[in-house]
């Protein structure tokens, strides 16, 4: 564990990246931030309690500290749109996911300050996770790196209506082989829950970066509506009465498709 983020180390040929469970600002920085900022509202709360599942299938877990709002781990160090024309957030956000500001007027971070934090903090996350992905390379021929996000589930500013409970993003087929997306697929189906695989998410930066199947990284993203496990207003608590509900299927979805990953591999052995 660092200041930047927890890590532990499994054998299996998965890897699970939560870049957007941390909550911390770090003090000299939080006179920067509005009041609202302080709430780190659009946290994906609770994911680390929801994935625990995953140390018993041998899961190598990554878990961010650094609030999104610092910085947000799944968008690329230049700041381009993952989804040129729609209203997305930014690399150092500007405003909450409901349009609020995050600064206070004339706090805002610059050119260098962006710099800076990609240095500081977003570069550590994605070095460890290259690293870690390499360990498990160095193993398993084929190895499985789930992007575990989580949002709440109506936001009008960043999209229409009420998400779909889980929301499969595998940049259109592009990160993963057909028949591990097939698995994540067959698991959300299953389910009393609704999903979609590459509606408004298709993934993010980490899932289209790493994402490399003919490597052997099969890289999935899955964005939950927070409706399903927590309770989406302030203060944001966890609801084992809905987790217990919804992490079978998520075992289901991750199991699944580990063992697509385990199936490629016994391929190459046979």
């Amino acid at each position: 564990m660092t200041e930047l983020f927890t890590l532990e180390r499994g054998t299996a040929p998965l890897l699970i990246s939560i870049p957007h469970l941390g909550t911390a600002i770090p003090a000299d920085l939080r006179e920067r931030y509005s009041d609202i900022a302080l709430s780190v509202a659009d946290t994906d709360w609770h994911l680390d309690r929801l994935y625990a599942f995953a140390k018993e299938l041998g899961a190598t877990i990554l878990g961010a500290r650094i609030s999104r709002y610092v910085i947000d781990l799944n968008r690329p160090p230049n700041d381009e749109s993952l989804y040129p024309g729609q209203t997305t957030t930014s690399l150092c956000p500007m405003e909450t996911f409901r349009g609020e500001p995050l600064y206070r007027d004339g706090h805002a971070p610059d050119a260098a300050e962006r710099q800076r934090r990609v240095q500081t903090y977003w570069q550590p996350y994605h070095d460890t996770l290259r690293a870690e992905l390499q360990r498990l390379r160095a193993e398993h021929a084929n190895v499985l790196l789930w992007e575990a996000h989580s949002i709440a589930s109506v936001l009008p500013r960043l999209f229409e209506n009420k998400l779909p409970d889980l929301n499969i993003g595998t940049q259109d087929g592009r990160t993963t082989h057909a028949s591990v997306q097939a698995a994540v697929e067959r698991g959300a189906a299953a389910s009393e829950f609704t999903s979609i695989a590459n509606g408004r998410f298709k993934g993010g930066y980490i899932t289209r970066h790493f994402g490399a199947p003919q490597d052997g990284v099969h890289a999935v993203q899955l964005e939950m509506c927070q409706s399903t496990y927590m309770n989406e207003d302030a203060p944001f608590d966890y609801r084992p009465d809905l987790a217990q509900k919804v992490q079978p299927v998520l075992r289901a979805m991750v199991g699944g498709a580990l063992e697509a990953v385990q199936a490629l591999n016994r391929r190459i052995v046979d």
